[in-house]
């Protein structure tokens, strides 16, 4: 056997010295964070801050995404007495120390350029503002939903359930954002996973209506992650290259009726089953599949939607696995209640548990956790 030449020794080494200097910093920047806390024990695993809701000068208008939904399914669930406010869980936004887990440092410095930024959001007039508007009106929102994300992770290994009433933003990848996703909360919660949650096997189940291609990217050849990806494959992104990164593909045609999209996600489901046995479930409950969603072009009904998010519940129960659900996209104001609707079934289905979690068993005269 010949003796490779000397050059390309070294080149291998130094590739192999630079890849694990950068696995120590991302452990540490992960180890170091502030995003996972204690959460007392009244609180219920759903996630919000008031500081999710993206509004300014009307600004927000003019993207057909809904900017306010994350507070309206809140208010609908409070409005339902499922729970009350004191009960939801606030996050800790992500710094940058914690969005460099994932991101490159040239991907964040590009936020600082309003052009960039509103480039990702689609919305042109947000590249006239000044970037410390963009900061505080744009970019903050987001970051608090990343920190919502990662922090879902941790509830759900805890409660066996956790949801984040935002995040989900699965076209963002390291290095680039697109389609209303500025962070790639997905990327990161899986990284925090595998690091502080001793997680070393993740599926991700993504419903939007639109392909995943930002963890698609993030995760090629890690086969420490599965990803079941069921999306309209005649609209947005087209990313061909994530789309080889798929453990499962399931790809459906504008039209797709309710019927149709239940009978396939039940094989996928079923597919998943028996082809990986995960320690997370990441679910990107996107409701831009719901009938007259301008940009998802699918035609599933409320009920649908509520039927979907069951089965995903139900394998994730069967499984004995903790879920954590993201509410991704959804481009009608009747997406908020619907997704309000849902987690409402969901607790009628005794899938999840919204109860106070130090209330009092008359029991001996001694006070149990459920």
């Amino acid at each position: 056997m010949s003796t490779p030449p000397q050059h390309l020794s070294h080149s291998a080494a130094a590739t192999a010295s630079s890849s694990s200097t950068g696995e120590t910093l991302r452990c540490n920047r992960i180890m170091s964070s502030k995003l996972y806390f204690d959460v007392a024990p009244h609180k219920v695993p759903i996630i919000y801050s008031a500081g999710y809701d993206i509004a300014f000068l009307g600004i927000e208008k003019l993207h057909r995404f809904d900017s306010s939904k994350w507070g309206r399914i809140c208010q609908f669930l409070i409005s339902a007495k499922l729970l009350d406010k004191k009960h939801l869980v606030e996050p800790v936004e992500a710094s940058t120390d914690d969005l460099l887990v994932v991101h490159t440092q040239k991907y964040l410095t590009s936020l600082k350029n309003s052009v960039t930024v509103a480039t990702i959001m689609e919305v042109p007039p947000v590249a006239i503002l000044p970037i410390c508007i963009v900061e505080k009106k744009v970019l903050y929102p987001f970051r608090k939903q990343v920190g919502g994300t990662i922090l879902a992770a941790k509830l759900a290994k805890e409660r066996g359930w956790a949801i984040n009433v935002g995040g989900g933003f699965h076209h963002c990848s390291t290095e680039n954002g697109g389609g209303f996703c500025m962070y790639a909360d997905i990327s990161l919660c899986i990284h925090f996973a595998f690091v502080r949650l001793n997680v070393s096997r993740v599926l991700v189940i993504d419903l939007d209506a639109h392909q995943g291609n930002g963890h698609e990217r993030d995760f090629s050849n890690d086969r420490r992650v599965y990803i079941l990806d069921m999306y309209n494959s005649e609209i947005y992104p087209f990313d061909y290259e994530a789309k080889r990164s798929m453990s499962q593909k399931v790809e459906v045609r504008s039209g797709t009726s309710t019927s149709d999209y239940l009978s396939k996600l039940d094989v996928a489901l079923q597919v998943a089953r028996g082809s990986f046995d995960p320690e997370l479930v990441v679910y990107n409950a996107g409701t831009d599949i719901l009938d007259g969603d301008p940009l998802g072009c699918l035609r599933i009904s409320p009920d649908g939607v509520i039927n979907r998010d069951e089965k995903v519940f139900a394998f994730a129960r069967e499984k004995k696995v903790p879920l954590v659900m993201l509410t991704s996209g959804g481009y009608m104001k009747s997406s908020a209640q619907v997704i309000a609707d849902s987690i409402l079934n969901l607790s009628k289905k005794q899938l999840i548990d919204v109860r106070d979690r130090t209330i009092q068993n008359v029991s001996g005269g001694k006070h149990s956790v459920l």
